[in-house]
């Protein structure tokens, strides 16, 4: 019996542009679906076509709309109906595609009677029915044992670094703003062939707050998540004590909560370069240089599609 396999690709409110770009990528339409926030608060959605046999890839960030129309946790019931549709409708896959995991810092209990948030995140896609999940430079990786199902855990480091290398002198130094960011930022200095500085930013003495040499050096201060940009603004004040001269910024997950883009439009950074798993504000920092994870989030569908290798997709190495 012949059987052809289809690949639909549907995006949610807060990822339209970029999953607009991964369709462009992989040579299909978005699908047509109702979208809509009742009076009431409560999230409505209709696939407009049928989608049953298919494989149904919803991409859809955790993060508020730079409108305001949709806040995060708006996203993310829109995320869960939309993949509840799909499993009711018949799909033969429901994949849903997170660029940006909301609620990923909170992976663990630092105080008595905390939630585990994110784990709380997963179990709400499974009890849907989600098939997948393919997401983006999670915090932490081990969030990934929160689900049952697989979890394709994507990087674009490599890519960000490709981009900036180009950029930056041959002695530059990559910084952890703190340790918490070591790993990280060990890997992106591997890539870069650059040296790796550490920052204790609390330290009392002044000349304890950066652990290496970056007096008279441009420095690549390297992080995966920009918020309200207070690590960045400390990591900014200890380096320029420390002599530093052009001071980089990299941030894999652009949130700019607001009055970021303000704040950091004060630092005077030689470039911002982060990616677009959260779209960015239409008044952005002057600094900012967006690389997109479109080729990326594209090309590992495909291979979830074909079930083909998606190791291969980032050579076997993510974070």
């Amino acid at each position: 019996m012949d059987y052809d396999k289809r690949l639909m690709l549907f995006a949610g409110r807060s990822s339209t542009a970029l999953a607009g770009a991964i369709a462009g990528k992989l040579g299909v339409d978005l699908g047509p679906v109702d979208q809509q926030t009742y009076a009431s608060g409560e999230m409505y959605c209709r696939y407009e076509e049928s989608v049953r046999g298919a494989d149904v890839f919803v991409v859809q960030s955790l993060a508020a709309t730079r409108d305001g129309a949709l806040s995060l946790n708006d996203a993310l019931m829109e995320l869960v109906l939309m993949i509840d549709a799909a499993v009711g409708a018949s799909a033969h896959r429901a994949v849903a595609v997170i660029p940006w995991f909301g609620y990923s810092r909170q992976d663990m209990k630092s105080r008595l009677r905390e939630p585990i948030s994110a784990r709380a995140v997963a179990r709400m896609l499974e009890s849907v029915g989600v098939n997948r999940v393919l997401t983006v430079d999670l915090h932490t990786g081990q969030a990934q044992g929160f689900f049952h199902v697989p979890v394709d855990h994507m990087t674009s480091l490599h890519m960000l670094a490709d981009d900036l290398r180009e950029r930056l002198p041959r002695n530059a130094v990559v910084i952890a703003p703190d340790a918490g960011r070591v790993k990280l930022a060990k890997k992106f200095s591997t890539h870069l062939g650059a040296e790796l500085a550490i920052l204790d930013p609390e330290a009392e003495n002044p000349r304890h707050r950066v652990i290496g040499d970056v007096a008279g050096r441009t420095v690549v201060i390297m992080d995966d998540i920009l918020d309200t940009g207070s690590t960045l603004t400390k990591a900014v004040r200890a380096l320029r004590d420390a002599e530093a001269t052009n001071i980089h910024a990299v941030a894999m997950h652009p949130i700019l909560s607001p009055g970021t883009v303000e704040r950091v439009n004060d630092l005077g950074l030689e470039e911002l370069l982060v990616t677009d798993t959260v779209a960015v504000p239409d008044v952005a920092p002057d600094a900012l240089r967006v690389v997109s994870c479109a080729p990326l989030l594209a090309d590992t569908i495909h291979r979830i599609f074909t079930d083909d290798s998606v190791a291969e997709a980032f050579g076997g190495e993510n974070i």
